[in-house]
């Protein structure tokens, strides 16, 4: 298995489990709802919840992997920034796209529910950044 491969790997795994731990226990610390994006999709899945887990830890890996192959060699910074930043799109996508198709609002419909998200999103785009590391010129 290719190195950069795995660690986006693994990066999107960890990434995915730790935003998912920001919206169960650090969001109602910061008096924001509980957020579980493996619940939003187990909900659209038939209500499986483990569906749910599947199905957010594939798409932490797939967007993970793109990072790795396709975005981080063209940001700058330190590896966890560069992360961070291109956490911000796969959150507009999710904010704008998916929300909607979920039969919800955009931004969550509520400034609150839409930081929350920002906040473990950018969670799990700086634990895929450090993981991925600095790309091979």
């Amino acid at each position: 298995m290719d190195s950069k491969f795995g660690k986006a790997v693994v990066g999107g795994i960890v990434g995915a489990l730790a935003m998912s731990a920001v919206g169960l226990w650090v969001a109602p610390m910061m008096g924001i709802a509980k957020m579980n994006p493996a619940d939003l999709l187990a909900m659209k899945m038939g209500g499986v919840p483990v569906l749910g887990w599947i199905g957010h830890l594939m798409i932490g890996v797939i967007l993970a992997v793109v990072y790795a192959r396709f975005v981080a060699s063209r940001l700058s910074g330190p590896p966890a920034i560069r992360g961070a930043l291109f956490s911000i799109a796969p959150w507009l996508f999710a904010q704008l796209v998916m929300m909607p198709m979920m039969g919800m609002p955009v931004f969550s419909g509520a400034v609150s529910l839409a930081m929350g998200s920002l906040i473990g999103h950018i969670v799990y785009g700086l634990i895929v950044g450090a993981v991925v590391g600095v790309p091979a010129p």
